[in-house]
């Protein structure tokens, strides 16, 4: 148990939400998109949220600004959450648009607002737990989905709140964050989303 709590810090690494939140999307949405356009939007996606951050990270940890694949120290995250907040408005500006994605648009609009608390309060040596600001948005995304489209998926935001506590029992677990710090990281990854959520209707 103590094995599967750790590792939860790994599957459900904050990196991977943008690109699970567009996953699900294009798999829940009812609207309809060609599939070459799908795979096309996935793929862009993940290599501007997922691929290319780790490239980063890489590069950092050989310039020795970097530590650990989790950025322990706040000093350390102030690089790699600039570089994502422009990683971020590079979606926002070629891959999607509010006219034929507002759904999705929104979804990293939120994200973008999360990620920029977050950089601030790095400045401000605050840690935040970026793992609670990915795991909640996603979330609240999910929820939001759900109500926007009256679709029935009480299992998967179930699944979603149970991978969410096991993510914060391992980061309590591991010693990388206080209850603070999760609470806090809890609520700047939620609100966003509940306000730009106003922006779909």
């Amino acid at each position: 148990m103590k094995a599967l709590i750790k590792s939860a810090s790994y599957i459900f690494h904050p990196l991977w939400m943008p690109f699970l939140g567009t996953l699900f999307y294009f798999t829940f949405s009812p609207r309809f998109f060609p599939l070459p356009l799908i795979k096309a939007k996935l793929l862009a996606i993940a290599i501007t949220t997922l691929f290319i951050p780790i490239v980063f990270y890489y590069l950092l940890k050989n310039l020795g600004k970097a530590s650990s694949f989790f950025l322990k120290d706040v000093k350390e995250r102030r690089w790699p959450l600039f570089f994502y907040i422009l990683l971020l408005g590079l979606n926002l500006y070629q891959i999607l648009n509010v006219y034929n994605y507002p759904v999705l648009y929104y979804f990293f609009v939120g994200i973008l607002f999360s990620i920029l608390t977050a950089f601030i309060l790095a400045w401000l040596k605050f840690k935040v737990s970026l793992h609670m600001i990915g795991h909640s948005g996603f979330l609240m995304f999910v929820i939001a989905m759900s109500i926007y489209f009256k679709l029935n998926l009480i299992y998967f935001i179930a699944l979603t709140i149970v991978a969410l506590g096991l993510t914060a029992t391992s980061r309590l677990q591991l010693k990388a964050h206080t209850v603070t710090e999760l609470f806090a990281g809890f609520f700047i990854g939620l609100l966003p989303q509940i306000i730009v959520f106003n922006y779909w209707l």
